[in-house]
């Protein structure tokens, strides 16, 4: 009797339990992001543009900058930012709710590259295999046979395209 009990308890007990259910956010905005976006980020909320301070919300698709005492949000920036590139533009990728009320932070931060014209946006860098390896010259490097560098002796790593 105490065995018939056990096991209906077992069985019911193993019945009554319902699967744990994992929950997985994951957010990729790849396609919506401008083609001026730097290469390599899945998901990107705002862009911070130390040689101008604007930011971009790369979501609603507008800027926020500086406008006399206050920060406004805008469709288009206003003439004065017209000579800027923003192909060129040192872009940074903050993923913060509304970057400009830290706007010391970011502007400390990164107002260094202010005139730096060497990141790869995606326009330039679509359609390459090798956005982040183009130039290790190890095994791992798409262009050179996975051969590696080692004892090939001075200067005999480097490719010459």
């Amino acid at each position: 009797m105490k065995k018939l009990l056990y096991i209906t308890l077992l069985i019911g007990g193993i019945f009554s339990f319902t699967p744990s259910q994992a929950q997985v956010r994951i957010n990729v905005n790849i396609g919506s992001q401008p083609l001026w976006g730097p290469v390599g980020y899945d998901y990107v909320r705002y862009y911070y543009m130390p040689e101008m301070d604007v930011y971009y919300d790369v979501v609603h698709r507008r800027y926020t900058y500086y406008h006399g005492n206050r920060w406004v949000t805008r469709s288009s920036l206003p003439s004065k930012y017209r000579r800027y590139n923003m192909y060129r533009t040192y872009k940074v990728v903050v993923n913060d709710h509304n970057p400009w009320h830290r706007h010391n932070h970011y502007h400390e931060r990164y107002h260094r590259y202010s005139g730096n014209y060497s990141q790869v946006n995606l326009r330039d860098g679509r359609g390459r295999s090798d956005r982040h390896d183009r130039d290790r010259y190890d095994r791992h490097d798409r262009k050179d046979n996975h051969k590696g560098n080692k004892h090939r002796g001075k200067n005999k790593g480097r490719h010459h395209d």
